[in-house]
């Protein structure tokens, strides 16, 4: 019998897509369901009452939440196809490490770089290019973060290789700079080239009118009242 997989997301939202890339990877079939997160749906609040926020798996009924487990979840379920973490258990923990650096302190860094002005965006570019510092020594002499082939930590930190040169083009300002983070930049280039991970993307021109309209209430609270 047919395993039953669905997945709420968003269409623009990283964290969606580090699932779906999973699915795909492992070649599990899933109806996809796009949330409108201004009006949630019953499915999604009864799925995921505690955060009410996607992505969200349900899988024979059972719902997991949070991205980062919900990679987990699959990797562990379907097991037989394509491993996302390392065998090594020490290889697996910094993974793990990595996947959580990126979300707490990559991502809140580059989208203080997004959302500031003047000096103090400066000063976020600083902490920004302090956090890539860190992703860069992780690549040395490696394809991707998970060797010759995408792991779980490059689905982690996918969100770089979409999301960064949307926001660099918004602000006109070079974020991950191909002179001084040359690994991570050939690293972005050639996970967003990946077949499976470039027929997902989300359209480019879409992506740009939606974070320009996110931007504008942290520049209009900086205007001088």
């Amino acid at each position: 019998m047919a395993k039953e997989v669905k997945l709420l997301k968003t269409w623009s939202s990283p964290f969606g897509l580090r699932v779906v890339w999973a699915l795909k990877l492992k070649d599990v079939e899933y109806d996809s369901i796009d949330e409108d997160l201004s009006n949630k749906s019953p499915l999604l609040l009864q799925s995921n009452p505690v955060h009410k926020k996607v992505p969200v798996l349900l899988h024979n009924g059972k719902s997991i939440s949070e991205s980062m487990v919900i990679l987990e979840y699959v990797d562990e379920t379907w097991k037989q196809k394509y491993p996302l973490l390392p065998e090594d258990p020490y290889e697996r923990a910094r993974a793990r490490f990595w996947a959580k650096f990126g979300d707490d302190k990559g991502l809140s860094s580059i989208w203080n770089v997004f959302i500031k002005q003047g000096k103090e965006q400066e000063e976020a570019i600083g902490e920004a290019s302090e956090n890539m510092k860190f992703l860069e020594e992780e690549l040395k002499g490696k394809k991707f973060f998970g060797g010759e082939k995408i792991g779980l930590l490059d689905l982690a930190l996918g969100w770089l290789a979409n999301l960064v040169p949307v926001l660099e083009e918004i602000i006109g300002v070079k974020i991950i700079d191909k002179q001084k983070f040359p690994l991570l930049s050939a690293w972005m280039q050639e996970f967003a080239e990946a077949p499976i991970i470039k027929e997902t993307w989300p359209p480019h021109d879409k992506l740009l009118t939606k974070f320009r309209a996110m931007r504008e209430p942290y520049l209009a609270a900086a205007q001088p009242k």
